[in-house]
């Protein structure tokens, strides 16, 4: 591998996870699932693939479209502020019914859907996946740019199952009841927060 080549990785690696590990409502709900042992392979591999078809996305250029078309990110930034506060809600109101605080039940059947929905109705990974890091590989040029999403496609493969299964690990000491709590709670908060600064940001 030359130097042109290994520069357009790293870089694409780098920039994919310094956009990937900021903590959002994606990492949050996979962080949830791995601490409940529900349906980690799935969420994360949702997660995972989702996050490479929009690197490619990003590389083949279609981040123009996202640009040129703010219309359609204010549709998308509507529905995921409004998918948020849901979640936001639903997670408040498990913190409540201690019968849904135990391991295994987290999301039941929608852990899939949910995982779906935080993806692909977050304009922030249209902005941050698709414009930004298909503007960053364009820098690389036609073919280093591929090297580039190759790098950042890693970095989505490296995080996700590293976030979901350290927390699948750590859920002996995190499962308990009282930490369920404080976790859906702040989840909840986050989510809300979220949903407020999706809505400030496009509106």
């Amino acid at each position: 591998m030359n130097t042109t080549i290994l520069t357009a990785v790293l870089s694409g690696l780098v920039s994919g996870l310094s956009l990937i590990i900021a903590i959002g409502a994606q990492n949050a709900f996979v962080l949830r699932q791995g601490i409940a042992r529900d349906r980690v392979g799935v969420v994360v591999a949702i997660c995972a693939v989702s996050d490479l078809v929009l690197i490619v996305a990003g590389v083949l250029g279609v981040g123009a479209l996202v640009d040129n078309h703010p219309g359609l990110l204010r549709v998308v930034t509507g529905a995921g502020a409004a998918y948020l506060v849901w979640f936001g809600i639903r997670s408040l109101l498990s913190a409540r019914r201690p019968q849904a605080l135990t391991a295994g039940s987290a999301a039941g059947g929608s852990a899939a859907l949910t995982a779906v929905a935080l993806t692909w109705l977050n304009p922030h990974v249209y902005l941050d996946t698709v414009l930004m890091l298909g503007n960053l590989s364009a820098s690389h040029g036609p073919t280093g740019r591929w090297w580039f999403g190759a790098g950042a496609g890693v970095a989505s493969l490296l995080w996700f199952p590293t976030l979901g299964y350290a927390a699948h690990l750590a859920s002996r000491w995190l499962a308990r009841p009282r930490v369920w709590q404080v976790l859906e709670v702040l989840i909840g908060l986050a989510m809300f927060v979220l949903a407020a600064m999706l809505l400030r940001s496009s509106f």
